[in-house]
């Protein structure tokens, strides 16, 4: 399920008081987010192939989750979604500086 947002940059009063994460940081942030809400849902053994792919250029994200697993306990596309949404939270978190 791919998901762009865009995040402003913090006015130049703020950007005093909190430095912004780096677009490194941010990018490994929301993969292992999307990748810990998956393996919150199968055992990694039960995983047959997982793409996260994550890019963060010019204050918006995007994220891309490709799952495939077995359908028995919990839907693959759900879990994609839910995933790639956890990434988008997990960056969110990361702006506010983790105080929500």
């Amino acid at each position: 399920m791919p998901v762009a947002v865009r995040w402003g940059r913090a006015a130049p009063a703020a950007r005093k008081a909190v430095a912004e994460p780096d677009d490194e940081t941010v990018v490994q942030t929301a993969a292992e987010a999307a990748e810990g809400v998956v393996f919150a849902h199968y055992r990694q053994s039960d995983v047959r192939d997982l793409d996260v792919t994550v890019t963060f250029e010019e204050g918006v994200l995007e994220v891309d989750v490709y799952l495939n697993a077995p359908a028995d306990d919990a839907d693959p596309e759900a879990v994609a979604d839910e995933a790639a949404l956890a990434a988008q939270d997990a960056v969110d978190d990361l702006f506010a500086g983790g105080d929500e």
